[in-house]
């Protein structure tokens, strides 16, 4: 099934919105403090997206792009993405909205660099996304995962 993702506007509807997610989610995965800290009435260049489903929002989350100047990864320095807090209320899990925000990000055709969290590894296995070297430097105690387009060279980070 196809879903739309819908960049989601920085404004008191969306903080309403995201405060149902903090009532079934768990607290680490919630993006009201995010957003809270981003706030500007109607805000169309926010990090969020989403997926409605009539009227009630059931996924959402953050896509930063983060400019080769910021590069802890590739050598040569190379513009990438980071997708974080990926959340879907739990009535509405396994019905394919995570992977519709994931395969929306990769559409942008540039690395994406995720950390697993509660559990979801196996998910992000299989939307293609690979382990690389912990270097403690550089990843600081997270263990990253990545995905790279087709027509990205350069794999070894």
């Amino acid at each position: 099934m196809e879903y739309k993702v819908e960049k989601l506007k920085v404004n008191y509807k969306t903080l309403e919105e995201f405060k149902r997610f903090k009532e079934y989610g768990l607290q680490e995965l919630s993006m009201l403090e995010d957003l809270q800290a981003n706030i500007i009435d109607n805000d169309s260049e926010s990090p969020f997206y989403g997926i409605y489903f009539g009227d009630l929002l059931v996924a959402r989350m953050s896509l930063y792009k983060v400019d080769a100047k910021f590069n802890r990864y590739f050598e040569p320095p190379h513009d990438f993405l980071e997708l974080w807090k990926l959340e879907v209320i739990p009535d509405y899990q396994g019905k394919g909205y995570g992977k519709a925000l994931v395969e929306f990000a990769k559409k942008m055709n540039l690395p994406i660099r995720t950390n697993a969290r509660m559990k979801s590894k196996d998910f992000w296995k299989k939307m293609g996304f690979e382990s690389v070297t912990y270097d403690m430097a550089r990843d600081r105690g997270e263990n990253p995962l990545f995905w790279f387009p087709e027509n990205f060279s350069q794999k070894e980070i």
